[in-house]
């Protein structure tokens, strides 16, 4: 039979176990909480490596056994031709200078076209793109669901709108790993992103809503129509204010 100081000795083991699986549950949420704050820190002045987005590609085609290759090049939105910037907030959310992550108005519009049995229109800003992009797993739950609420609320707090909207252009998805602004211009037009033009700018916008149907380098009808209306749209967005134009640093700061 075990003497009683091996009782204790095995009682005390227990007991020592059982505080440190409590310390370690307690950290849990810490860490959960403080994580997402440091890296958004810290992507706000250095280039992050991937996305999640990119590693969900990445994935998706080893399990399909399909051939892929992923390309990623950072560019400062400073060596980005201006017409870029200008282009996808013509095309994806044209109150990105005036929204604080959610344009609630896009939102309300959104939710009256699918009351009325309507094509839902998209109400998502480049501020919840890019936290969804960046940060963010395919699986749709509530946690999920949270986190698209929570992460750009954390992007414009900790950044600026010149930073989102860099990092935007840095890590949207403009085809088959095809990541990046910089990766699709010289993909589809054979030049760094710092010399497209307004008419390249508003064809790669023009596929975002969905890059893997829609092709830059052979643009449908319906393509065409989207990158005419950009056009326009850019040209109205020039003629309101001179802030919607984020060409340099200044202006979106």
């Amino acid at each position: 039979m075990p003497s009683v100081l091996t009782e204790h000795r095995i009682a005390r083991k227990k007991v020592t176990r059982w505080r440190r699986i409590r310390l370690i549950l307690l950290m849990i949420p810490p860490c959960f909480a403080i994580l997402p704050v440091a890296l958004t820190l810290l992507f706000r002045f250095i280039a992050p490596p991937f996305s999640m987005l990119m590693i969900e590609r990445l994935f998706e085609s080893r399990e399909s056994g399909a051939k892929y290759s992923s390309h990623y090049e950072w560019v400062d939105l400073d060596r980005i031709a201006p017409p870029m910037p200008l282009a996808v907030i013509a095309s994806e959310d044209q109150n990105f200078m005036r929204h604080r992550g959610f344009d609630w108005k896009a939102i309300e519009r959104a939710i009256d076209y699918d009351e009325n049995g309507k094509r839902l229109h998209g109400a998502s800003t480049i501020t919840q793109q890019t936290a969804k992009n960046l940060f963010l797993w395919p699986n749709q739950n509530w946690i999920r669901k949270g986190l698209e609420a929570y992460f750009p609320v954390l992007l414009e707090v900790c950044w600026n709108k010149h930073r989102i909207l860099e990092t935007y252009l840095n890590i949207v998805e403009f085809g088959d790993g095809i990541f990046g602004v910089e990766a699709a211009a010289k993909h589809y037009f054979h030049k760094p992103a710092g010399r497209l033009t307004a008419e390249e700018a508003a064809l790669l916008a023009a596929v975002l809503p969905n890059p893997h149907r829609l092709k830059a380098n052979a643009p449908t009808a319906y393509v065409r129509g989207r990158q005419r209306w950009i056009l326009e749209q850019m040209g109205h967005l020039r003629q309101q204010n001179a802030l919607l134009l984020p060409g340099t640093k200044t202006e979106l700061d």
